[in-house]
């Protein structure tokens, strides 16, 4: 398949910047993230869409979401200019699913399925060096320097009050967008417990025979 167009999709916690990175450099792809295409499109002129501000940089800068629609038309202008991509972080509901009908084709939606135990052990066992902004794991990927481990501490969003929360957020948000690919027979599942590397294995041959 040459540059497919790749939508993956996974709860926080599953995976999915890890396997787009793979999948970027295997099948020489973009990987277009909301938050990516947001940053790179701050200054974007959306003062025909009669909404509050008239870039998406104003939205940020005020620390307000930014509106679906603006979201919406970003993502599709990121995707206009890739050759093949894979998709991450949109879309977050049904609605921006049946706008993604409208800009693209894809190729394959993969789904990493990972279980809410598994994501909250993922989540609440990380740590941030407050230095450095690097992110450890105290299981899967402790420092090896005692110095950056003694000044490790958890992040606020990453306790498992918060992270439960958000776990039922994306449930809430993303079940209909999964069971949307999945009634249009395009949804690929892959088990996200694996090792990484199993993980990777399984997720280029869904790719590959999709071609």
């Amino acid at each position: 398949m040459a540059q497919p167009r790749i939508l993956i999709l996974g709860a926080p916690g599953a995976g999915k910047g890890t396997q787009s990175a793979k999948i970027t450099e295997e099948f020489n792809v973009e990987h277009v993230t909301t938050g990516d295409a947001l940053r790179s499109n701050k200054e974007m002129d959306i003062s025909e869409m009669d909404t509050e501000y008239d870039t998406p940089g104003e939205y940020m800068d005020q620390g307000e979401l930014v509106p679906d629609e603006v979201v919406n038309a970003i993502v599709d202008e990121a995707l206009s200019q890739a050759g093949g991509f894979v998709l991450d972080g949109y879309p977050r509901n049904l609605e921006q699913a049946e706008e993604l009908e409208d800009m693209t084709d894809l190729d394959i939606v993969l789904m990493l399925d990972v279980s809410e135990e598994e994501l909250v052990h993922r989540l609440t066992g990380r740590r941030m060096d407050p230095e450095t902004g690097d992110i450890y794991h105290v299981e899967y990927n402790p420092p090896e320097d005692d110095e950056v481990e003694e000044r490790l501490v958890q992040r606020d969003d990453d306790d498992e009050e918060t992270v439960r929360e958000r776990l039922g957020v994306y449930r809430e948000n993303t079940e209909p967008v999964i069971e949307h690919y999945e009634e249009q027979g395009v949804l690929e599942r892959v088990d996200g417990e694996q090792a990484p590397d199993e993980v990777w294995e399984a997720v280029k041959k869904t790719i590959e025979d999709a071609a």
